[in-house]
């Protein structure tokens, strides 16, 4: 075989995300891309803010002397800064810069962070439904994922749960909050009670135990909610996220790691994971990007598009008839699937041209997930697709 054994069978499982994504390009061009209605990739269509375009500008027209040379390997120690203020101000913490690396997106402080704690064969706990990407994460350093579902009423943190998944091989958590797929946002409460929970088994234990925060969607939250800070909550919490939302740059790979300063042994931690950024590759996130997000820590897209968005197809899923928990947050919406095979069912959406992913993607067979992060005119059109839908499979 031209590649690794275990490659070849990562690739057979990979995500159903793009699965579904690619095969929308062969009914663009059998129907018009204004005629297929595309759910699948997290790919907002908003554009960044315009205090990113007239920063973008500014460097062009006065760049910096030595701006595209190589920096520190955490990052240039303005942007940390910026980044540990906002940390700061939520947390009520002395967050520092030397509690930050600036990394490629979301992906590469997960990765980084997972590198710089897991011995082989030591487990972290993934909630389900969970962004599979976190499977192949860990398996990339060495380690056990451990599936614990959420509650399916909720898809709340079920503690109790957790604590009995807990055990001697336990290095991490990760939580994802706004969640994807399901957009519940978990709230300070359940942070707080976990954190105790989690204490104790570290004594009962002699282990330290992570809390991996993975937080891409934290400034996308509706109804006046908040997002808790994981700092206040929980000691050992490393946050892992990108600007790939929260300013629509998805393509620019930029984001960053920040580490509770309570956290036990934080210096070292920090050490640790300044030099696993430098040798997986990854060195430097953009010096650019870099740059470009110093100044805009306290800048967003409008979040109001979104959850008009977020509205508009939860209310006409919902007068259909498909039962799903309302999104707190994020982009996404995760209801069941009218039929027993959510394979099955997002097949059946195919035939009206919608494009969604099953469930099973997300470790949760039986539901389906709709990202609503597109153009609303899109959604708009594709209500008349829906209600073909739920006519064929509510009633099957």
């Amino acid at each position: 075989m031209a590649i690794a054994d275990k490659v070849q069978g990562c690739i057979e499982r990979s995500s159903w995300i793009r699965k579904m994504f690619e095969e929308g390009a062969a009914l663009r061009a059998k129907f018009g891309a204004e005629n297929v209605f595309d759910f699948t990739l997290g790919n907002p269509a908003v554009e960044p803010p315009a205090a990113f375009r007239a920063q973008l500008l500014e460097l062009a027209q006065k760049p910096i002397i030595g701006m595209h040379r190589y920096m520190n390997n955490a990052g240039h120690e303005e942007t940390r800064a910026a980044v540990a203020e906002i940390l700061a101000e939520k947390s009520g913490l002395p967050v520092a810069a030397r509690h930050v690396i600036m990394t490629c997106g979301a992906g590469g402080a997960l990765n980084v962070i997972l590198k710089t704690i897991l011995n082989p064969g030591e487990e972290v706990i993934i909630l389900t439904p969970y962004f599979v990407e976190y499977k192949f994460y860990i398996d990339n350093h060495g380690g056990v994922p451990v599936e614990v579902w959420t509650d399916r009423n909720t898809f709340q943190p079920n503690i109790d749960a957790i604590a009995a998944a807990v055990g001697p091989k336990t290095r991490a958590l990760i939580l994802n909050s706004p969640n994807n797929p399901t957009g519940v946002i978990y709230p300070r409460e359940t942070l707080a009670a976990l954190g105790r929970m989690l204490e104790q088994k570290e004594k009962e234990l002699s282990r330290q135990i992570y809390v991996i925060s993975d937080e891409p969607y934290a400034r996308l939250s509706y109804d006046g909610k908040q997002v808790p800070a994981i700092f206040a909550c929980i000691r050992n919490a490393v946050i892992a996220t990108s600007h790939s939302k929260d300013l629509a740059l998805p393509g620019e790979r930029i984001g960053y790691l920040a580490a509770n300063p309570r956290m036990r042994e934080v210096e070292l931690f920090m050490e640790g994971a300044v030099f696993c950024n430098r040798v997986l590759g990854f060195v430097n996130a953009p010096a650019l990007m870099q740059l470009l997000v110093t100044g805009l820590q306290r800048a967003s897209v409008d979040i109001a598009e979104y959850q008009q968005k977020r509205d508009v197809l939860y209310n006409h899923l919902s007068r259909l008839g498909f039962d799903m928990v309302k999104p707190d947050g994020g982009f996404y919406l995760f209801p069941k699937s009218p039929l027993a095979d959510d394979v099955a069912f997002v097949k059946a959406a195919q035939k009206h041209n919608l494009l969604l992913v099953p469930g099973s993607g997300f470790g949760a067979p039986g539901y389906f997930r709709i990202a609503y992060c597109v153009d609303l005119a899109m959604i708009e059109r594709s209500l008349a697709a829906w209600d073909k839908l739920a006519a064929e499979t509510l009633s099957a």
